[in-house]
């Protein structure tokens, strides 16, 4: 008999070599049928792999991230077969599950697919599925892989294999079909009901432009085939709500090709948008003590050298800025963090004036790939809403914790309510990817986990994902089509103030150094807009749009009574316009709908005898008639219902 622990710590004695689908029979037939992958000591496998130790077992359903990957990396080797049946000759290169399916790399020697072809290999994919053909691993010697890929004349897979080390090469084989691959799939083909090929595209072998192109199919499947059915009605939506679609529409931002790639310009009402965002902030951030400062675009290659950003991300900069000063180079601005360390020096500081809390909306470049280039979301020059503490080690927890309340403010304020705190430590694998020593990172990663812990928050933990200095806390927010983004984030970092010796006078009178907390609830303003635009449709909450009502005249002889109503809504400090286009009042509320405007006021012979206005709301319709007081009241509490002071 051997222990098998489960991840809630219980444990269950079964036979030796019972595999993970017989610990989950053990359980309840239910969790038998419904899992499809498993993890035993940390390593992953099949359902069916004999367990020969003692261990723990994690099984794994659809429902969880890495069940989904199993699925998908299963599907992949499915479509393989479908296309290599389907176009004979084709080689095949290599397929991965990725965030929202799978892939597959093809030669297709001369041979091409289109988005035509799509239906065809879907029918061919699920005829073969519905055999419910195992998928087996087998162990291969070197020599074995290398003659069989070979001989079929496929030098990807040959090169593939060349680097690994034998003893370590495996196949994978269902139905007639076999390919090389280290493992984690699901139990048989039958489980795959439902199946779509997504788009196809071409990709260098190995990512290399001087490598031959390939053709990257794209797919995903699904259990169900209402699963399917649902995500693609979740993908129409978001194709509604793609910001790059609805900032165009909206007139709040644009690109140039000769201003250059990935800078975005932003127009007037972008501006506007942007403007009121920064002032919201800062607003909560001087309650909080925050003061304002402002660092320049560029800064010494020295100054970066000294913080480890050009070791860290000198690949992914733009090129120094030669002067005409022999050796003095400069890098367009990467992070704001080394100014505020250069601006906490300027003069010393004793414990009593600690924390200095600094904040700057400051913009910041990076050169990033054309390729990865998508909208506000991955742009080569961006805004961050940029704040630097500069605290003792005793004010650390307060202050960390104050900064989740402000991140959970504008959280409220903005409508994301779904969120997960991530808690993002180092690799204990690869700690070169780090600057500085393991007693200080002790202390930072102990710090997050306690107060995300004492605020209550919902946290998973993520190894390797810190910060190069420092560990975070990330927040995980879900919008409104359950697709997860990483807004605003929390930093501790003892590092930063030892390289740019960093000091304050503590009560024995003695010189120590400060604790550095990064922190930025939007994260950057171009992908928050752009999360928040998807998120919301266009439909920003009242207090932030920035036109909150549109009064449409329905004849020219109410311009002025328009013009009156107009006046009294921006003195009570409600962002109004005339539509006064000779247009009928039918084509007029039709364009404020397309423009997401909140509120119509029509306003007509009726109107201008009562002093009323006939009111429609964007996306629900008429509301009736209400004198101008009273809807001057009713919008007044609807943004003080959102905008609660923090």
């Amino acid at each position: 008999m051997i222990q098998i622990t489960l991840p809630d710590g219980s444990v269950k004695e079964v036979a030796k070599d019972s595999s993970p689908f017989d610990v989950a029979r053990n359980i309840s037939e239910g969790l038998a049928r419904a899992i499809i992958s498993a993890k035993f000591n940390d390593t992953v496998v099949e359902t069916s792999t004999p367990l020969t130790t003692d261990g723990t077992l994690v099984l794994y359903t659809f429902d969880n991230p890495e069940g989904k990957k199993a699925f998908w990396h299963s599907s992949a080797h499915v479509l393989a077969q479908a296309v290599q049946e389907l176009y004979p000759g084709v080689k095949l290169t290599i397929g991965p599950a990725i965030d929202n399916g799978f892939y597959y790399d093809l030669d297709l020697e001369g041979q091409s697919i289109s988005e035509n072809d799509f239906p065809t290999i879907e029918k061919k994919f699920i005829e073969l599925a519905r055999g419910k053909h195992v998928f087996e691993m087998r162990n291969v010697s070197k020599a074995d892989a290398l003659k069989k890929y070979k001989e079929e004349g496929n030098e990807f897979k040959v090169e593939l294999i060349e680097n690994l080390t034998d003893g370590d090469i495996t196949f994978c084989d269902h139905d007639n079909f076999t390919d090389l691959c280290r493992g984690g799939h699901i139990p048989n083909t039958g489980l795959i009901k439902a199946v779509k090929v997504m788009s196809a595209a071409g990709a260098y072998w190995r990512g290399d432009e001087k490598n031959k192109q390939l053709t990257r199919l794209y797919g995903i499947s699904f259990p169900k085939q209402k699963m399917l059915t649902e995500y693609l009605a979740v993908l129409e939506e978001a194709k509604k709500r793609d910001h790059r679609k609805l900032g165009k529409e909206l007139e709040l931002y644009t690109f140039s090709s000769k201003v250059g790639q990935g800078l975005p310009l932003w127009l007037p009402k972008g501006a506007d948008l942007r403007e009121r965002l920064e002032q919201f902030l800062k607003r909560a951030q001087k309650k909080a003590g925050y003061e304002m400062v402002i660092t320049p675009h560029i800064g010494q290659k020295e100054l970066y050298v000294t913080s480890g950003h050009y070791e860290k991300y000198g690949e992914d900069s733009f090129q120094p800025i030669h002067t005409p000063k022999d050796d003095e180079e400069y890098l367009l601005k990467p992070m704001n963090c080394p100014h505020h360390c250069e601006i906490y020096n300027v003069k010393p500081y004793s414990y009593k004036e600690l924390p200095k809390r600094f904040a700057e909306f400051g913009t910041v470049y990076r050169y990033e790939q054309s390729g990865e280039l998508h909208g506000l979301t991955r742009v080569r020059s961006f805004t961050q809403d940029d704040g630097h503490i500069f605290c003792t080690p005793d004010q650390l927890d307060s202050e960390f914790k104050a900064v989740i309340d402000l991140v959970l403010y504008v959280f409220k304020a903005l409508g994301f309510e779904d969120f997960t705190a991530q808690v993002s430590l180092r690799d204990p694998e690869n700690r070169e990817k780090y600057i500085g020593g393991d007693e200080n990172w002790d202390k930072a990663e102990q710090a997050i986990i306690n107060a995300a812990n004492e605020k209550g928050l919902k946290t998973i933990v993520e190894y390797g994902e810190a910060a190069f200095y420092g560990p975070k806390l990330d927040f995980m927010v879900k919008d409104v089509l359950g697709r997860s983004w990483q807004l605003g984030t929390i930093q501790v970092d003892y590092n930063l103030p030892e390289r740019f010796d960093l000091t304050y006078k503590g009560s024995d009178n003695q010189l120590h150094r400060p604790v550095m907390i990064h922190r930025a609830p939007f994260g950057s303003m171009e992908r928050f807009i752009a999360i928040l635009l998807e998120h919301t449709g266009g439909n920003f909450p009242l207090w932030l749009t920035p036109e909150q009502v549109i009064i449409l005249p329905i004849s020219d002889k109410y311009q002025k009574y328009a013009k009156k109503v107009s006046e009294l809504l921006e003195n009570s400090e409600i962002r109004a316009l005339i539509d006064s286009r000779s247009e009928k009042t039918g084509r007029k509320i039709r364009d404020a709908e397309m423009s997401k405007i909140p509120y119509m006021l029509i306003v007509g012979e009726k109107e201008e005898n009562e002093g009323t206005v006939s009111v429609r709301k964007h996306g629900e319709g008429d509301l009736g008639s209400l004198e101008l007081d009273a809807f001057i009241a009713s919008v007044k509490q609807e943004i003080n219902r959102t905008l609660v002071q923090f």
